[in-house]
């Protein structure tokens, strides 16, 4: 049976519930997805190239790792060629291309140009992150909440600098950048005070954000965390702290599904902050005990926080974007395998008969409410996903998988 004639089946299934296969996919026509880099090359780099600090840690040393810009962005083009849908992709600072000896706070543009150009070439968008990490500015465990001026003076340079280039990407590829401010400051043991290296994180935020920028071109947010390697007793950036900085100053927050309390969930926080911030930036990951960035799968979280961008229209309000990074398996697989699990929730949401369960809801039926949910597990949502692919010409099951062994044994493996 074909691809197609399956999709028909499914799609009579589908309609028995009120569902109208082919409208989902016209609204996945809409989905965009950021693609991180830092899976490539374990968030090595290429302006510094120096291992990670700063709470972060890649496990594994699976062959292949991409070691110039030019391999990372063959990896890149071979990942999205197995990927339907579009796409931009999240740079971090430290991926700057320049032969130039610079540090963080000196910064331009220009030294992300021929990102640009690649981007306009692959047809894709570009979104930024300033590196607040990795650093020896960064090692005494504060950066932009860091009780030294002068170190402050640097992070704060690094970041405005971070939003001149955010912007030149939004003007340049006609779609705004996300550019997301995330700090690793904290303690490993607990603080007598609390309360002062978050009144000088909030007034370097201020100072970063002072100059105001059209934001059909960069879009600023922010990103908490629980705790990270080395700061396991107190984060100066929690979610608190963000949730009433992003709120105040009507800029965007970011949720990362690995930076809670490890049986906290934000499906539900998704549409509470959507009440009192303009935008949402989504790092979806996949903890597991804690924030440790593994590839996203198919998993319940996943479908809910899915459920809560679609069922509400908050999607149009959100930008989505991956966060993990994974050296123990193949890097070009764990891409895909994320990226296609994030768009095969967000079409399953486009699936579920969402007014029909709204509507019992409101009459208090809620047995025809979970009946419905359950047999919703059971509908052949994957066959539509299969078409979906097919319909952007990209290879699905183990037609995809053999694609990526090739690409391992062409090139990976060589490296």
């Amino acid at each position: 049976m074909s691809t197609k004639q399956a999709y028909e089946l499914a799609k009579a299934e589908y309609a028995k519930y009120g569902v109208d296969t082919d409208k989902a996919l016209e609204a996945m026509e809409k989905v965009v997805i950021s693609l991180h880099c830092w899976q490539g090359d374990d968030v090595r780099g290429f302006l510094f190239n120096d291992e990670l600090s700063g709470g972060i840690q890649t496990t594994g040393n699976y062959p292949g790792r991409a070691r110039t810009i030019q391999e990372l962005r063959n990896d890149l083009e071979k990942v999205l060629s197995l990927l339907p849908g579009h796409f931009k992709v999240n740079l971090h600072a430290i991926y700057a291309d320049t032969k130039e000896k610079i540090d963080l706070d000196q910064l331009e543009p220009k030294h992300f140009a021929s990102w640009v150009e690649w981007a306009k070439k692959n047809h894709v968008g570009l979104d930024f992150n300033p590196t607040c990490f990795s650093h020896p500015k960064a090692s005494s465990g504060f950066t932009l909440s860091s009780n030294d001026p002068e170190i402050r003076k640097f992070w704060i340079e690094h970041c405005k600098r971070s939003r001149k280039i955010g912007e030149y990407f939004g003007r340049e590829l006609g779609e705004p950048c996300v550019t997301n401010i995330w700090v690793p400051d904290g303690m490993k043991d607990t603080p007598i005070d609390r309360l002062a290296p978050r009144k000088r994180l909030m007034e370097s935020l201020d100072e970063i954000l002072e100059e105001k920028i059209d934001p059909k071109y960069n879009i600023d947010s922010v990103e908490s965390k629980l705790f990270g390697i080395g700061v396991e007793s107190y984060t100066t950036g929690s979610n608190e702290f963000y949730m009433g900085y992003a709120t105040s100053r009507q800029i965007s927050l970011t949720l990362d599904s690995g930076h809670f309390h490890p049986t906290e969930v934000i499906s539900d926080k998704i549409p509470t902050v959507l009440l009192y911030v303009p935008h949402l930036l989504l790092h979806v990951s996949r903890p597991v005990r804690w924030d440790s960035d593994h590839v996203v799968v198919l998993d319940d979280e996943l479908n809910e926080i899915a459920r809560s961008l679609v069922r509400n229209n908050l999607i149009e309000k959100t930008s989505i974007g991956l966060d993990y990074f994974d050296a123990s398996i193949n890097r070009i697989a764990a891409w895909v395998i994320g990226v296609r699990a994030t768009l095969t929730a967000i079409l399953k949401a486009y699936l579920d008969p969402i007014d029909y369960l709204m509507k019992v809801e409101n009459e208090g039926n809620y047995t025809d409410r979970l009946f419905l949910q359950e047999r919703l597990k059971q509908l052949p949502y994957g066959v539509v996903f299969d078409y979906y692919c097919e319909k952007h010409g990209v290879k699905i099951g183990q037609d995809a998988l053999d694609e990526i062994h090739k690409y391992e044994k062409e090139v990976t493996s060589r490296r």
